[in-house]
């Protein structure tokens, strides 16, 4: 990134990002200190990357662990090799000749059982593979919105008391918007997002729990972020008192 060094104000983003290269980064180093506007917007894009990164982690399914253990209960295992001894070679060697249809048997079963189960972790592997997928091409995007030279943010409270974030970017006419401490909605209802634009507003999008989710809609244009509580499927307009209306940065 090259940046001439009149603008070295718009680098504060990169350089929370660790996005600049070395000349760059030394130089707004050397101005940090003595630019407190520059400093406070490298503690907000801070930490806004890290509540951004936290949002989209993904936790394992908390019935993972359960399913696993109950899958394996259900194998059943070879009984132990136990050495013949004395006058009990003859009863030993007799057991052992009807064990080994039994073990046979077993083992089959057993095999079968392994092969249900590698193909429900293989499954369960590519879910997981899948969702890991979704959340780096995610923060590859928010990291992308942050570095922009005109990304600004914005951060709220509902009236619920979720922590909300809003980063966005006329050049890019891109926003995302994050929320923590959702509380979760009641049967039949859901989070909506809404762009205002002179008072008019528009769908952008839904938020079904804590995380980070992209805004539709024509940000350059938009004049506030809403949030309200929605029936399931949403609303063309908005049918209950917003939770959360922020206005965005000039």
């Amino acid at each position: 990134m090259n940046q001439h060094r009149s603008d070295v104000h718009t680098l504060a983003a990169a350089y929370a990002l660790d996005a600049l290269d070395p000349v760059e980064r030394e130089d707004f180093a050397a101005h940090l200190p003595h630019c407190e506007d520059c400093r406070r917007d490298v503690d907000e894009f801070e930490a806004t990357a890290a509540r951004l990164a936290g949002a989209a982690a993904q936790d394992p399914p908390p019935a993972l662990k359960q399913r696993t253990m109950a899958a394996v209960d259900g194998v059943r295992q070879l009984p132990p090799r136990v050495p013949a001894t004395g006058g009990a070679h003859r009863t030993t060697h007799f057991l052992r000749r009807k064990a080994v249809p039994l073990a046979l048997a077993a083992s089959v079963a057993a095999a079968v059982s392994f092969a249900g189960l590698a193909a429900w972790q293989h499954q369960e592997s590519q879910d997981a593979r899948r969702q890991a997928q979704r959340a780096e091409r995610q923060l590859d995007s928010v990291s992308t919105l942050l570095a922009a030279p005109d990304a600004r943010t914005v951060h709220g409270r509902a009236t619920n008391g979720a922590l909300t974030t809003v980063v966005s970017s006329d050049r890019q006419n891109r926003a995302v918007f994050t929320a923590t401490g959702l509380p979760t909605p009641a049967d039949g209802m859901t989070y909506q997002l809404w762009l205002d634009r002179d008072g008019a507003m528009r769908p952008a999008g839904f938020i079904p729990a804590d995380g980070t989710v992209p805004l539709d809609g024509d940000i350059a244009h938009a004049g506030a972020v809403g949030l309200t509580l929605e029936p399931a499927g949403g609303s063309p307009q908005p049918t209950t008192t917003p939770l959360l209306l922020l206005t965005l940065p000039a």
